[in-house]
Protein backbone atom coordinates (compact mmCIF):
# COMPACT_ATOMS: atom_id res chain seq x y z
CA UNK A 1 0.00 0.00 0.00
CA UNK A 2 1.39 3.29 -1.17
CA UNK A 3 -1.47 5.62 0.23
CA UNK A 4 -4.81 5.43 2.03
CA UNK A 5 -7.78 7.93 2.20
CA UNK A 6 -8.97 9.65 4.77
CA UNK A 7 -11.30 13.09 6.03
CA UNK A 8 -9.93 16.59 6.24
CA UNK A 9 -12.76 18.05 8.59
CA UNK A 10 -15.31 17.15 10.98
CA UNK A 11 -18.91 16.20 9.31
CA UNK A 12 -22.28 15.16 11.11
CA UNK A 13 -25.10 13.47 9.23
CA UNK A 14 -28.58 12.64 10.65
CA UNK A 15 -31.35 9.86 10.18
CA UNK A 16 -34.80 9.27 12.10
CA UNK A 17 -37.03 6.75 12.21
CA UNK A 18 -40.03 6.00 14.22
CA UNK A 19 -39.57 9.00 16.34
CA UNK A 20 -35.73 7.50 17.24
CA UNK A 21 -33.02 9.99 15.99
CA UNK A 22 -29.55 9.05 15.10
CA UNK A 23 -27.02 12.07 15.01
CA UNK A 24 -23.43 10.87 13.33
CA UNK A 25 -20.28 13.05 13.87
CA UNK A 26 -17.29 11.69 11.69
CA UNK A 27 -14.19 12.89 12.88
CA UNK A 28 -10.63 12.63 11.63
CA UNK A 29 -8.08 11.32 14.32
CA UNK A 30 -4.82 9.76 14.69
CA UNK A 31 -5.08 8.06 17.85
CA UNK A 32 -7.36 5.61 20.71
CA UNK A 33 -6.76 8.63 23.01
CA UNK A 34 -9.15 11.23 20.42
CA UNK A 35 -11.25 8.36 19.38
CA UNK A 36 -12.27 8.45 23.75
CA UNK A 37 -12.13 12.32 23.61
CA UNK A 38 -14.54 12.71 20.50
CA UNK A 39 -16.88 10.05 22.69
CA UNK A 40 -16.25 12.16 25.81
CA UNK A 41 -17.60 15.21 24.08
CA UNK A 42 -20.87 13.90 22.82
CA UNK A 43 -21.76 11.89 26.05
CA UNK A 44 -21.51 15.54 27.52
CA UNK A 45 -23.35 16.99 24.64
CA UNK A 46 -26.13 14.38 24.82
CA UNK A 47 -26.82 13.59 28.12
CA UNK A 48 -30.51 12.72 27.34
CA UNK A 49 -29.48 10.28 24.55
CA UNK A 50 -29.98 6.72 24.88
CA UNK A 51 -26.65 5.16 23.45
CA UNK A 52 -22.93 6.52 21.85
CA UNK A 53 -22.49 4.58 19.44
CA UNK A 54 -19.05 4.17 17.36
CA UNK A 55 -16.32 2.57 15.22
CA UNK A 56 -12.95 3.54 14.13
CA UNK A 57 -10.12 2.83 11.73
CA UNK A 58 -6.66 3.96 12.48
CA UNK A 59 -4.09 2.43 10.46
CA UNK A 60 -3.66 1.82 7.02
CA UNK A 61 -3.13 -1.96 7.67
CA UNK A 62 -6.55 -2.65 8.64
CA UNK A 63 -5.15 -4.18 12.57
CA UNK A 64 -6.58 -0.97 14.59
CA UNK A 65 -10.21 -0.58 14.74
CA UNK A 66 -12.95 -1.23 16.67
CA UNK A 67 -16.75 -1.27 16.27
CA UNK A 68 -19.24 -0.62 20.00
CA UNK A 69 -22.48 -0.67 20.03
CA UNK A 70 -22.97 0.60 23.49
CA UNK A 71 -25.54 -0.97 24.73
CA UNK A 72 -27.31 -1.66 21.71
CA UNK A 73 -28.13 -5.61 20.41
CA UNK A 74 -24.80 -6.97 19.07
CA UNK A 75 -23.53 -6.22 16.06
CA UNK A 76 -26.47 -3.78 15.27
CA UNK A 77 -24.23 -0.59 15.44
CA UNK A 78 -20.70 -0.71 15.48
CA UNK A 79 -20.44 -3.00 12.94
CA UNK A 80 -22.56 -0.85 10.42
CA UNK A 81 -20.81 2.35 11.26
CA UNK A 82 -17.26 0.49 11.14
CA UNK A 83 -18.77 -0.87 7.76
CA UNK A 84 -19.83 2.74 5.97
CA UNK A 85 -16.04 3.93 6.86
CA UNK A 86 -14.44 0.74 5.24
CA UNK A 87 -16.79 0.62 1.96
CA UNK A 88 -14.95 4.58 1.55
CA UNK A 89 -12.02 2.65 2.47
CA UNK A 90 -11.16 5.30 4.82
CA UNK A 91 -8.09 5.07 7.87
CA UNK A 92 -7.57 8.04 10.60
CA UNK A 93 -11.25 8.36 11.18
CA UNK A 94 -14.02 7.76 13.80
CA UNK A 95 -17.59 7.80 14.03
CA UNK A 96 -19.77 7.82 16.73
CA UNK A 97 -23.58 7.94 16.28
CA UNK A 98 -25.65 9.23 19.36
CA UNK A 99 -29.17 7.77 19.64
CA UNK A 100 -32.28 8.98 20.67
CA UNK A 101 -34.79 6.19 21.75
CA UNK A 102 -38.47 7.13 20.13
CA UNK A 103 -40.56 5.21 22.25
CA UNK A 104 -40.64 2.16 19.53
CA UNK A 105 -38.31 -0.64 18.86
CA UNK A 106 -36.84 -0.58 15.07
CA UNK A 107 -35.39 -4.63 15.04
CA UNK A 108 -32.41 -5.92 14.49
CA UNK A 109 -32.25 -4.82 10.77
CA UNK A 110 -34.09 -1.56 11.74
CA UNK A 111 -30.89 -0.63 13.66
CA UNK A 112 -28.62 -1.90 11.30
CA UNK A 113 -30.18 -0.03 8.67
CA UNK A 114 -30.24 3.52 10.68
CA UNK A 115 -26.66 3.54 12.32
CA UNK A 116 -25.39 2.36 8.53
CA UNK A 117 -27.49 5.33 7.12
CA UNK A 118 -27.06 7.62 9.48
CA UNK A 119 -22.92 7.05 9.38
CA UNK A 120 -23.18 7.43 4.93
CA UNK A 121 -25.13 10.85 5.62
CA UNK A 122 -21.90 12.05 7.35
CA UNK A 123 -19.71 10.50 5.43
CA UNK A 124 -21.13 12.12 2.39
CA UNK A 125 -20.73 15.35 3.98
CA UNK A 126 -16.72 14.76 4.49
CA UNK A 127 -13.94 16.07 2.22
CA UNK A 128 -12.30 12.57 1.34
CA UNK A 129 -8.19 13.02 0.34
CA UNK A 130 -5.95 10.67 -0.48
CA UNK A 131 -2.97 10.82 1.37
CA UNK A 132 0.43 9.05 0.43
CA UNK A 133 2.14 7.16 3.19
CA UNK A 134 5.95 8.12 3.82
CA UNK A 135 8.92 6.97 5.41
CA UNK A 136 10.94 9.18 7.35
CA UNK A 137 14.59 9.22 7.43
CA UNK A 138 17.32 11.02 9.06
CA UNK A 139 21.27 12.07 7.35
CA UNK A 140 24.32 13.16 9.35
CA UNK A 141 26.66 15.21 6.98
CA UNK A 142 29.32 17.61 6.78
CA UNK A 143 28.67 21.75 6.67
CA UNK A 144 29.98 21.93 3.39
CA UNK A 145 27.78 19.72 1.60
CA UNK A 146 24.56 21.55 3.22
CA UNK A 147 24.02 23.46 -0.41
CA UNK A 148 24.27 20.68 -2.11
CA UNK A 149 21.88 18.18 -0.28
CA UNK A 150 19.30 20.87 0.07
CA UNK A 151 18.76 21.50 -3.34
CA UNK A 152 18.50 17.86 -3.63
CA UNK A 153 15.95 17.49 -1.12
CA UNK A 154 13.78 20.45 -3.15
CA UNK A 155 12.43 17.56 -4.90
CA UNK A 156 8.37 18.01 -4.44
CA UNK A 157 7.49 14.56 -2.96
CA UNK A 158 10.30 15.07 -0.25
CA UNK A 159 9.49 17.15 2.96
CA UNK A 160 12.34 18.20 5.52
CA UNK A 161 10.93 17.63 9.11
CA UNK A 162 13.76 19.37 10.81
CA UNK A 163 17.23 20.47 10.90
CA UNK A 164 20.16 21.29 12.72
CA UNK A 165 23.51 22.83 11.51
CA UNK A 166 27.12 22.16 13.41
CA UNK A 167 30.41 20.28 12.51
CA UNK A 168 28.40 18.06 12.12
CA UNK A 169 24.57 18.75 10.28
CA UNK A 170 20.99 16.44 10.59
CA UNK A 171 18.38 16.70 8.53
CA UNK A 172 15.39 14.95 9.19
CA UNK A 173 12.99 14.26 6.08
CA UNK A 174 9.99 12.47 4.57
CA UNK A 175 9.82 10.29 0.96
CA UNK A 176 6.74 9.08 -0.27
CA UNK A 177 6.87 5.37 -0.30
CA UNK A 178 6.37 3.95 -3.67
CA UNK A 179 9.33 6.59 -4.80
CA UNK A 180 11.23 5.65 -2.00
CA UNK A 181 14.09 3.18 -3.40
CA UNK A 182 15.04 5.23 -6.54
CA UNK A 183 15.54 8.43 -4.44
CA UNK A 184 17.48 6.85 -1.56
CA UNK A 185 19.71 5.40 -4.01
CA UNK A 186 20.57 9.12 -6.00
CA UNK A 187 20.67 10.50 -2.74
CA UNK A 188 23.33 8.23 -1.27
CA UNK A 189 25.21 7.76 -5.01
CA UNK A 190 25.37 10.97 -5.80
CA UNK A 191 26.53 12.05 -2.21
CA UNK A 192 27.99 8.86 -0.76
CA UNK A 193 25.64 9.54 2.83
CA UNK A 194 23.98 6.70 4.64
CA UNK A 195 20.65 7.49 5.59
CA UNK A 196 18.90 6.12 8.87
CA UNK A 197 15.15 4.65 8.43
CA UNK A 198 13.03 5.96 11.34
CA UNK A 199 9.51 5.39 10.74
CA UNK A 200 6.78 5.01 8.49
CA UNK A 201 3.14 6.03 8.32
Amino acid sequence: MTHFYTITDDAYGEYREKGSKFLAYAHPVETEEAVKDWVGVYRKEHPKARHWCYAYRLDTEGKVFRANDDGEPSGTAGKPILGQIDSNNLSKVVVIVVRYFGGKKLGASGLITAYKTATAEALAQAKIIEVKIRSYYEVTFAYGRMNDLMRFLKHDDLKIIEQSYDTLCKLKFSIPIAEEESILNKLEKLYDITTKHLYTE
